[in-house]
């Protein structure tokens, strides 16, 4: 649908107004400045947290199966041990015996490779349980972190989502009164300057938040509302001061019905 045809007043009207709107939003979203972002990164600190521990915990249990198996190992070397023991008071020759004695000697060998394994995972399991012990100790202060932070968080969200997703729609409400052209150029200008401030009043003689002076003529073309005319300097758009105080109330007036 083709926007109506409006005045160049209007126009200025309709971008201050826009601009106000704007400003609003980024006011109540540097309230909550880095706080969604400090959410973010505790929670995926909490999540590794949480996987390392799993990790941990399933190493443990690796460690637990490796132990029962060598023990089980060193009883059935035992048991062969015996075995070849009593098989030895059998033998009919010195190469039977010395077999038997051989075989006897490898598994006495199994046995001692068997406990010196036993004795490492020991020694892995201790190490583990105190990584463990410092992980469930940095994962409680930082669910605490978490949870002090999220609360913080929904309170200013509580406050504040109510507002901004109003003022979000009457951005795009009053977006849609603005020929696009004019809105295009408003979003690249609010993006490359401080503080978002496309369209800014003249004060003392300047565009707001500049020192440098605007010629007397240009504040006069300004005031008359004939064409849109940009700061050289910041190239954000400027409106006189009279139309910005009055821009300001009618808007003040909207924010206080949000």
């Amino acid at each position: 649908m083709a926007k109506k045809e409006v005045t160049v007043e209007q126009k200025l009207r309709a971008l201050y107004d826009l601009q106000l709107i704007d400003s609003r939003v980024d006011e109540i979203r540097n309230v909550r400045g880095e706080l969604p972002l400090e959410v973010e990164d505790l929670e995926d600190e909490v999540a590794g947290l949480n996987k390392r521990l799993e990790k941990l915990t399933t190493d443990l249990e690796t460690i637990d199966d490796s132990i029962k198996n060598k023990k089980n190992l060193i009883e059935e070397a035992k048991a062969l041990i015996k075995k070849y023991g009593e098989q030895q008071k059998n033998v009919r020759n010195n190469r039977e015996y010395n077999s038997l004695s051989k075989e006897i000697e490898f598994q006495e060998l199994e046995i001692q490779l068997a406990e010196k394994h036993i004795k490492e995972h020991k020694a892995q399991i201790v190490q583990k349980n105190e990584i463990i012990t410092q992980t469930k100790d940095k994962l409680g202060e930082r669910n605490e972190h978490l949870s002090h932070k999220k609360g913080e968080l929904d309170a200013i969200l509580a406050e504040t989502e109510k507002e901004e997703q109003a003022l979000i729609a009457k951005s795009e409400d009053f977006q849609k009164e603005i020929e696009d052209r004019l809105i295009v150029a408003y979003k690249r200008i609010r993006s490359n300057v401080k503080n978002g401030l496309a369209v800014v009043p003249i004060e003392r003689g300047a565009s707001g938040g500049s020192f440098f002076t605007i010629p007397p003529q240009v504040q006069m073309e300004i005031a008359s509302r004939k064409k849109i005319i940009t700061d050289e300097h910041s190239g954000r758009i400027l409106v006189d001061q009279e139309l910005a105080k009055e821009e300001k109330e009618k808007m003040e007036a909207l924010f206080s019905k949000l």
